[in-house]
């Protein structure tokens, strides 16, 4: 389990860092989009901050994943945005969707396997 841990881990941060450092250096040309997502992505665009604001806690995310600290916080931070992806890509997007699987079941995963660390999270006060 540690080892799968490790494996998972490291490819969700790596995907991460990918992502968000081909976004801020341009490393990759824009996929070109149409339909529905070509309107949502406009949308997204247009409010000047929330593309930003993903990359920026994936690559946090990513730095995480693959020195292996924070990963507790970094489970955490970056769950809205894998949830995020994974809905966006299972409604506009199918034919991405194996990855987006990849990424919040990866980050499921490793909730689960660092799940100690979230148990005083849930505890209720007495």
């Amino acid at each position: 389990m540690k080892i799968a841990t490790i494996i998972i881990r490291t490819m969700l941060g790596l995907l991460f860092l990918y992502t968000s450092i081909s976004y801020f250096f341009h490393l990759s040309p824009e996929p070109v989009s149409s339909g529905e997502f070509k309107a949502f992505q406009v949308g997204l665009i247009a409010s000047t901050y929330l593309i930003p604001l993903a990359k920026v806690t994936e690559l946090l995310s990513g730095l995480a994943f693959v020195t292996g600290k924070f990963v507790t916080l970094a489970n955490l931070v970056i769950l809205p945005v894998s949830l995020n992806i994974l809905l966006i890509n299972y409604f506009l997007t199918p034919e991405n969707l194996p990855l987006a699987v990849f990424a919040f079941g990866g980050n499921i995963f490793l909730i689960y396997t660092h799940w100690k660390n979230y148990k005083k999270l849930f505890k209720m006060n007495e």
